[in-house]
């Protein structure tokens, strides 16, 4: 068994988007500085993300636990396909409101976050279908670790959230808008 420390992963993540940021810078010949700090913000919303759905909850000492990897435990898949089934099926009922809303809350910055860093996602279809595949990934990829649950409620909440995201972006975008006629 292998296990993967939180940093440890947090660093992969890193290498792969500053990878991924100088390939960008080369392909375009320049650093667009402004653009790189906007993009922070999706940064810091997947890494978030990346915590929460990989590393468990609980502390010990103070520190975030390493998530097991043993490839001979993968199968069966820990896979819930039934949606709404298993909601509330938690020790207590603190516990299930922690991950409907959790799970919620989690991806209201990704509405937010993604029409403003990516302009291509200026609807809300856009933006949730990307929210979609998004939480879709992460649910495929805990497939891989036995102490995860690949879960349709996880999935339906994530979009959710999304969808709240997005409602707060455009209701501020309007709000802004609106301000900027009145100041006129």
């Amino acid at each position: 068994m292998t296990e993967i420390s939180f940093w440890a992963g947090e660093t992969v993540f890193i290498a792969i988007w500053i990878s991924a940021r100088v390939i960008v810078w080369i392909v375009r010949g320049k650093i667009d500085l402004k653009r790189e700090a906007v993009l922070l913000l999706m940064y810091i919303n997947l890494a978030v993300i990346i915590r929460f759905t990989f590393f468990p909850m609980e502390l010990v000492d103070g520190k975030i636990q390493p998530l097991p990897f043993d490839a001979s435990q993968i199968y069966p898949f820990k896979l819930n396909l039934i949606p709404l089934s298993n909601l509330v099926d938690f020790e207590t009922s603190k516990a299930a409101l922690l991950n409907i809303i959790g799970n919620v809350a989690m991806f209201i910055p990704s509405g937010i976050v993604l029409p403003i860093v990516y302009k291509r996602f200026d609807s809300f279809w856009k933006t949730v279908g990307v929210g979609f595949a998004i939480s879709l990934s992460i649910e495929l990829i805990q497939l891989l670790f036995y102490t995860r649950t690949t879960d349709t409620n996880d999935l339906i909440l994530n979009t959710l959230g999304v969808m709240i995201g997005y409602g707060i972006y455009t209701l501020v975008k309007r709000l802004t808008k609106r301000k900027e006629v009145t100041d006129a």
